[in-house]
């Protein structure tokens, strides 16, 4: 039998995760519920728009619920404050240069279901996290991205 992959992710994210499960079950599940209730009441379901994006908002929550199940299933939490910051990891927090550009960003190594690079958490499967997991500082990285290779250098390790 083939061993299943752990999802890694952080305490943060964890929390989140369960939130999000929680809520689907109790809340979303008896709104979309209650939607449905009230559809089949407007009469004929066969031409009823109601019915059928209530119907399809159900889908969605159900496949939603079954997704995070899976993921909790398999997961491996990160304790961040037991991070090394010797090397880069899930849960810190680093500083890259591009160094053909000579910019500066940050970012915060997180586990791929957490992943949100609006807020400056990008995932440790990533392309630039598969580069930079379990480098130093002052290593040089190199990303292959659509215009070509990208080199950044690992300024800073530390504690998210």
């Amino acid at each position: 039998m083939a061993e299943v992959k752990k999802t890694k992710i952080t305490y943060e994210g964890l929390k989140k995760l369960e939130a999000e499960l929680e809520e689907l079950k109790t809340v979303k599940r008896k709104d979309v519920a209650q939607k449905i209730k009230e559809a089949r009441e407007l009469g004929d379901l066969s031409e009823n728009a109601e019915y059928d994006a209530a119907k399809d908002e159900q889908r969605d929550i159900e496949a939603r619920i079954e997704e995070i199940e899976k993921i909790l299933k398999n997961v491996e939490v990160v304790d961040e404050d037991e991070v090394d910051l010797s090397k880069v990891s899930i849960g810190c927090k680093i500083k890259l240069k591009d160094i053909e550009f000579d910019e500066v960003f940050e970012f915060k190594i997180v586990g791929s279901t957490e992943a949100n690079s609006l807020k400056g958490k990008i995932s440790n499967e990533s392309p630039v996290g598969k580069a930079v997991e379990g480098r130093k500082v002052g290593d040089v990285v190199e990303v292959e991205a659509q215009d070509g290779i990208i080199k950044y250098e690992i300024l800073e390790i530390q504690k998210a």
